[in-house]
């Protein structure tokens, strides 16, 4: 039997962190020619600070890891944020981002079906059916390009790094939350990052930074780090991994529609295609199935999972 969809509300966070990063393509494109380590080295220090002041303010409780939690959450730091990055960047030199973008579009698929897996409990058939059609509408926003192998196995790598983003979190996000799972990734990464950067960059790489990327950084610290972290996790542990996964369909559309209000020109036909796939997608991956009696059934999927013996769960 299907886990039940989750409630609209348990949905929201996941949107805005989503929109959070879509919307941010343009600010982004600031720090490309920004020796990379250092300053996203600087992003997670700063995200770092600004996660802990906004946990003190919250009253969230933040605990240190323990035995297996450390390869959890460096797995996380290691894939999903340092070779993320690395993949990026490479791929971009042996394809178009295009390429690397589409590869990422397939995450949706990942978390539908490995997602539920770490969950112990069945794929969603309703997920299954809707990760394919938020792929393929994301590809129609995002566009195709040219690659060769080596930008092919960059592009799977960015696929595997963005899936374990969210996969690895899974087992600790019940003793951790959101906010412990957020601070320490952030803190791990930016430690790795920092020795990457001393070691490649130099350690004089940061006085390089212009005021326009001091700023950019800045931003993605603030938003499409820190905030952005804590209401994607907080999706994660309410609705389950599965059925957020289709919610990385809204960052292409809000890069789209940011792209479109910024100045960029109008849509190409495609990309208005690919925006109506897309939604369609979400709608009906994402809308409350209804149960036999006609009521729409919306339950936490930690409440509907049958509960491991305590002897075999690794959190």
């Amino acid at each position: 039997m299907d886990t039940p969809s989750a409630p609209f509300a348990q949905l929201v966070p996941g949107m805005v962190g989503m929109a959070l990063v879509g919307s941010s393509v343009s600010v982004s494109r600031t720090l490309v020619d920004a020796p990379l380590f250092t300053t996203q080295a600087v992003r997670y220090a700063a995200a770092t600070v600004i996660l802990l002041v906004m946990a003190r303010l919250a009253g969230a409780r933040l605990v240190w890891p323990r035995g297996r939690e450390w390869l959890w959450l460096a797995g996380i730091a290691v894939t999903g944020l340092v070779l993320f990055n690395v993949a990026v960047v490479r791929g971009v030199g042996h394809a178009e981002p295009a390429v690397i973008a589409v590869a990422v579009a397939c995450v949706p698929v990942v978390l539908g079906v490995v997602g539920p897996v770490l969950e112990r409990r069945r794929p969603s058939r309703q997920v299954l059916c809707a990760a394919p059609v938020v792929m393929a509408g994301a590809v129609l926003v995002e566009g195709t390009g040219r690659t060769d192998a080596v930008g092919v196995a960059w592009a799977a790598l960015a696929l595997g790094c963005e899936a374990a983003f969210t996969l690895l979190a899974v087992p600790v996000l019940r003793r951790h939350s959101p906010w412990g799972v957020s601070v320490h990734a952030m803190w791990l990464a930016g430690v790795l990052l920092a020795v990457l950067g001393a070691g490649t960059e130099g350690p004089s790489a940061v006085r390089e930074l212009s005021g326009s990327q001091w700023a950019a950084a800045g931003y993605l610290a603030l938003m499409v780090t820190a905030v952005a972290f804590v209401l994607w996790y907080s999706t994660v542990r309410a609705a389950g991994a599965g059925r957020a996964g289709l919610l990385t369909g809204i960052a292409p559309l809000a890069a789209a529609v940011v792209g479109a209000v910024s100045g960029s020109g109008a849509p190409r036909p495609s990309v208005w295609l690919g925006i109506a796939v897309l939604i369609l997608g979400l709608v009906g991956g994402l809308r409350p199935r209804n149960a036999p009696g006609g009521q729409a059934v919306e339950l936490d999927p930690s409440a509907a999972a049958t509960p491991a013996p305590a002897s075999t769960r690794s959190r």
